[in-house]
């Protein structure tokens, strides 16, 4: 049997709050709610499991998606409307810019709850 990620939890100050803001920029469904969960899913069946965690227990981690050139459009519109800062590369050195290199584009910014997020149209063989 293949493996297959199904789901991951994704720690946040504010579990509504981060699954709110993936939801709407992303145009994705809140799922389920159970117990200290609100799962995302993504259109590769995996879930991303938002669940506040107390202050001190958090580390920041990278999320980056694959999407396409449509949706990319349409969340950096909406990146762009809620005044959210983003950058052409994940050092934050070109603030206000996007990255189109590699045939395709990127952009980095911060949630909510201070995760590293990546939205890419074209992924680097490695």
């Amino acid at each position: 049997m293949p493996v297959d990620l199904n789901h991951t939890i994704v720690h946040a100050r504010d579990n509504r709050e981060s699954a709110a803001f993936f939801a709407e920029l992303l145009d994705l469904e809140i799922t389920e709610e159970w117990g200290p969960f609100i799962a995302i899913g993504l259109n590769n069946g995996i879930t991303l499991d938002f669940a506040t965690i107390p202050d001190g227990q958090f580390a920041p981690q990278h999320y980056a998606f694959l999407v396409s050139d449509a949706e990319f459009d349409a969340a950096y519109a909406r990146i762009r409307q809620r005044g959210i800062e983003h950058y052409a590369d994940p050092h934050r050195r070109r603030p206000n810019e996007i990255n189109r290199n590699d045939d395709g584009r990127r952009v980095y910014f911060l949630d909510p709850a201070g995760h590293f997020m990546e939205l890419m149209t074209v992924c680097v063989e490695k």
